[in-house]
């Protein structure tokens, strides 16, 4: 080979080199309106500075991350969510909203940037209009609808009037005369990156700390941030729930265990007496058989009466066992929901989680009646010859 198509060869592996280089520098450049998740380097009097991941550092003006007290939000190693704008020198500019700083205003070069890039831009809700509100984007006026101010529909719209808030514009008309805002948007956005990293997270027999939404008469829905989880009433406690609003109210904050995940269906359960002592697991030494209990008639079926001898438990007089010898059609013959009794414990299956019960005074006569009959059986087979028979011996009894 000779010198001159050597020289060649090895010019085309250098500009090979080259390109490969820079080809991997631009597969991490960045284009205005980029969103990146960036780490706190380091906080000086104007500027916060980012790590990104990329070459370079960016920066972001400490004003957007200063609230109306003059206190910075954040510390050296926080994690913060920014937008991409432009890059200069190797230094690259970043923003968390348009409009985000004190008395900060834009052009509606800018707003029309963050209409294409969807960089959110800081507004002030200013008043009430036909519709929606009046909200003051970057020095320009913008309409945000009711509907797109908050994930859930508003009843106080009061309440919104001069509040500063995040807003991503979705309609930008006439250079700037018409413009539509979403404090939604953001907040859906918001609400997917969470989702997202609980779909991560997120397992059967975890327990989690969630807030009351909404009650139903099937049970109550409970926030736990991102999502929405069902809690039925049969998981609500370990005793018998008639009404959700019995134990729960909205706005209450609760620790629940998930029972089940459904993310193709957007369905996740929950269960708040899995996180509460199951009182069966003293139910053999609490309520020993052949011990006397008393207890509250809970409910009444064609088979027999069920009582709550405890908190969550319950236990059943058998139809056969509450005629004290009379054939019965329905417990309601002997019995009414809601009246205290008292029970005999007749057997504990705490795996089953069953008690039988029968009603102490039949218990008793019962028991009286037989220790009568051994009473005299064991004195007929100890009386003398010729004293008659046990049936004798009984009518003598009773005629005495």
């Amino acid at each position: 080979m000779d010198n001159e198509n050597r020289d060649e060869m090895e010019t085309e592996e250098e500009s090979f080199a080259d390109l490969f280089e820079r080809s991997q520098k631009d597969a991490g450049r960045l284009e205005p309106g980029s969103k990146v998740e960036a780490t706190v380097l380091k906080i000086t009097k104007d500027w916060v500075f980012l790590d990104t991941g990329r070459k370079g550092e960016g920066v972001l003006d400490i004003k957007e991350l200063t609230d109306a007290e003059g206190n910075v939000s954040v510390k050296v190693g926080d994690k913060v969510t920014a937008w991409f704008i432009s890059s200069r020198n190797n230094e690259m500019r970043f923003t968390t909203k348009i409009g985000a700083g004190s008395g900060q205003s834009a052009g509606n070069a800018q707003l029309e940037e963050a209409y294409a890039a969807g960089i959110p831009v800081g507004g002030t809700v200013e008043k009430e209009v036909k519709g929606g509100f009046e909200v003051k984007v970057a020095g320009s006026r913008a309409f945000c609808p009711f509907s797109q101010i908050a994930l859930r529909r508003v009843e106080d719209t009061a309440s919104f009037i001069g509040k500063q808030l995040s807003f991503k514009i979705v309609e930008y008309a006439e250079n700037g005369r018409n413009i539509v805002v979403s404090h939604r948007a953001l907040l859906e956005e918001e609400m997917q990156q969470q989702k997202d990293a609980l779909k991560e997270t997120l397992n059967v027999g975890q327990r989690v700390k969630g807030t009351v939404t909404s009650l139903r008469d099937f049970g109550a829905f409970v926030s736990i941030g991102a999502v929405e989880g069902l809690l039925p009433v049969s998981e609500v406690a370990w005793a018998r729930v008639n009404h959700v609003s019995d134990v729960l109210t909205v706005g209450q904050e609760v620790e629940v265990v998930v029972k089940g995940i459904d993310w193709e269906k957007n369905r996740i359960s929950f269960s708040l007496k899995d996180t509460l002592a199951d009182p069966w697991e003293e139910a053999a030494s609490a309520f020993p058989e052949g011990s006397y209990q008393n207890g509250k008639v809970a409910r009444l079926t064609p088979f027999g009466a069920f009582v709550t001898l405890g908190s969550g438990v319950d236990g059943l007089i058998h139809i056969s066992k509450l005629g004290a010898g009379k054939r019965i059609q329905h417990p309601r013959e002997v019995l009414a929901e809601g009246q205290e009794v008292e029970v005999k414990v007749e057997g504990v299956d705490r795996e089953q989680r069953r008690i039988s019960l029968s009603l102490a005074s039949v218990s008793r006569a019962e028991q009286e009646q037989a220790e009568t009959m051994d009473a005299y059986k064991k004195t007929v087979s100890e009386a003398p010859k010729g004293m008659g028979t046990l049936g004798d011996l009984l009518k003598a009894k009773l005629k005495g």
